[in-house]
């Protein structure tokens, strides 16, 4: 099988088995993360639809209507990127921008018909990378990955916030 992965691949595999088999479960986990975004990347590229446009597209599907500023905490990038994006997916027909009469300061970003239809033909494709990925791991094990990352996700933001309560310079 190692034949048939490709060099890049076998490369950080042999890193993380052979070379650093303890390293920080954060490079492992940034790794795994790469290589998710990479075979949806691929299969999204099919349909040309950008990746980046894929974090935005699956937040409004679950949450449409909500301002830049949201969408861009919600994806965690910078507000220029979601302004980009949001301009460019709007060129493309899959949302638009909206601002209320009564609040001038906000831009909400709605999905178009075209954008909502999307979700028919890319969820597919993300389950199918999640499949092609959970291949050989056990419902066990992965309902033990799902704990211990949620765990982790918890212990990360309960720092952040006792970060964001100290007096600055402390």
């Amino acid at each position: 099988m190692a034949n048939k992965i490709p060099g890049n691949t076998q490369s950080i595999l042999r890193h993380w088995q052979e070379s650093v088999p303890d390293d920080r479960l954060a490079h492992l986990v940034r790794d795994a993360g790469r290589a998710f975004s990479k075979r949806l990347q691929v299969r999204l590229q099919k349909h040309n639809v950008p990746f980046g446009h894929w974090t935005f597209l699956r937040i409004l599907w679950s949450s449409d209507g909500l301002t830049q500023k949201e969408l861009s905490d919600l994806a965690g990038v910078m507000e220029p990127t979601t302004f980009s994006a949001i301009k460019a997916m709007e060129e493309l027909g899959y949302v638009t921008r909206i601002q209320k009469p009564d609040n001038r300061k906000n831009m909400y970003v709605h999905l178009s018909p075209k954008g909502k239809a999307l979700k028919k033909v890319l969820v597919p494709l993300a389950v199918d990378v999640n499949h092609v990925a959970m291949q050989g791991v056990s419902a066990a094990d992965l309902a033990t990955t799902r704990k211990v990352l949620l765990k982790v996700l918890e212990n990360l933001a309960l720092e952040e916030a006792q970060m964001d309560k100290r007096p600055s310079g402390a």
